[in-house]
């Protein structure tokens, strides 16, 4: 296994929808153990494989509820169904979410309370999940990923325009930029 270098914001394997996954081979195998790696290394609770430059429809998720209960898996060729959004504004103390491939920043999102998820794992087997709260929020976080979404383009106006200043600043927004979990200090 090895830890991949995760794509940021600029790169465009992040800004185009990703391919379906016909078979499950031993490449594939191979790029969710990296996968798995590279999202604990970073640390982070979810990765979609176009943040680590490849362009299929497959992500890794892990989280650990409040009992401390284990949450992880894979899901190859998802499909995401969310309950209608409750109006208003996204509460910053509840409601902030991170990425990978905007690594250092949180903003305030609102996203569904519950989601259903539907794919299949890494042995082909049919999966579906249906969660609530933070879970419901990974899916649609690394759902988005496949669909070419990072969770900074659908932040509100004021929002958009911090980005934009953090990510020239870093002088990312460039095909290529990346970082090295364990590596690269992405606070810079």
């Amino acid at each position: 296994m090895a830890v991949l270098p995760i794509r940021i914001m600029g790169d465009p394997v992040l800004h185009a929808p990703a391919a379906r996954v016909d078979e499950i081979t031993d490449e594939v195998r191979q790029l969710v153990a990296d996968m798995f790696e590279t999202m604990d290394a970073a640390p982070g609770v979810g990765l979609a494989a176009p943040q680590v430059g490849v362009g299929l429809r497959i992500f890794t998720y892990t989280y650990e509820d409040d009992e401390g209960q284990p949450w992880r898996g894979v899901v190859i060729n998802p499909e995401l169904w969310i309950r209608p959004l409750e109006p208003g504004y996204p509460d910053p103390d509840e409601e902030s979410e991170g990425c990978l491939s905007f690594p250092g920043e949180r903003f305030a999102l609102r996203r569904s309370e519950a989601a259903l998820l539907t794919g299949t794992d890494l042995e082909g087997h049919a999966v579906r999940i249906e969660v609530t709260g933070w879970r419901a929020r990974i899916l649609q976080h690394e759902f988005d990923h496949l669909d070419g979404v990072l969770y900074v383009d659908r932040l509100d106006d004021e929002d958009a325009r911090v980005v934009a200043k953090i990510a020239k600043k870093r002088k990312w927004g460039k095909p290529g930029a990346s970082w090295m979990p364990g590596v690269d200090d992405i606070d810079a």
